[in-house]
């Protein structure tokens, strides 16, 4: 896996915490959300599942009641929020999980995947027991060529053009998520998370990508400070889900 701690960027409109060149964002106290990934030697998730399943605990983090006014992680998200955003993706298994599991936060399960949430944390000030989880070591692969998207659902589009390892993707198919949700109304909130936050996470085509890229839709730029160097890496395309629920718009 690997972290995915730099800067990460959309298309720069104001003090977006995703521009790469410094604002007043990079003066806050910065915070970092972690994210932990079971990995059993035995079975370990596919690649894509445990994409969409990072995005979807991300927003799951983002619209629970702890998360929101006056709850117990509100103030942490919102410090996280007011700096760069920042996520982190390390891997667990056995004893390694159960001592997360122990740890305030929320697990949502995918279908082969499970991934951990937990709420943002001080950058130097991790819980002992996921500062010492690994973050390089095994990759993850898909069985089977993932099947076309759900054209009812958002998704989120990788970059054909940078490899990444699944860790880095996972974090990058979470930033594409967040981008998403901050597009969207409280109604549009509701409506996406009462239906369990359908997503598809996929490699674009180099030619389906170059439009993408100038769609004016949001995009992740990750600023180039581990693993790749500067590069759009996810565009977040929809959420298309106006046909299967009322009142859910467009991006």
């Amino acid at each position: 896996m690997s972290s995915d701690d730099g800067t990460h960027g959309a298309t720069p409109t104001g003090d977006s915490p995703f521009r790469t060149e410094p604002t007043p964002r990079d003066e806050a106290p910065q915070f970092v959300l972690p994210l932990v990934v079971r990995i059993e030697r035995a079975e370990p998730p596919s690649r894509t599942d445990a994409l969409e399943t990072a995005a979807r605990a991300v927003l799951v983090m983002l619209s629970d009641e702890r998360s929101l006014g006056e709850g117990e992680w509100a103030q942490a998200v919102r410090d996280w929020e007011d700096a760069r955003i920042r996520k982190v993706v390390r891997r667990a298994r056995g004893a390694e999980w159960r001592r997360a599991e122990a740890l305030p936060g929320i697990t949502v399960t995918g279908k082969s995947a499970q991934v951990r949430v937990f709420p943002p944390v001080p950058l130097d000030g991790w819980p002992k027991d996921l500062a010492r989880l690994q973050v390089s070591g095994t990759d993850l692969t898909d069985p089977e060529p993932p099947q076309a998207p759900d054209p009812a659902a958002p998704a989120l589009w990788l970059s054909p053009d940078v490899e990444m390892s699944a860790g880095k993707s996972m974090a990058q198919a979470g930033h594409g998520a967040q981008l998403a949700w901050w597009e969207l109304s409280d109604t549009e909130r509701a409506a996406w998370r009462g239906a369990g936050f359908p997503l598809s996470v996929r490699t674009a085509d180099p030619a389906y990508w170059r439009q993408l890229e100038t769609s004016g839709l949001p995009v992740v730029r990750d600023a180039g400070f581990t693993e790749i160097p500067p590069s759009n890496t996810v565009v977040s395309e929809g959420p298309r889900l106006g046909d299967a629920m009322p009142g859910l718009g467009h991006l």
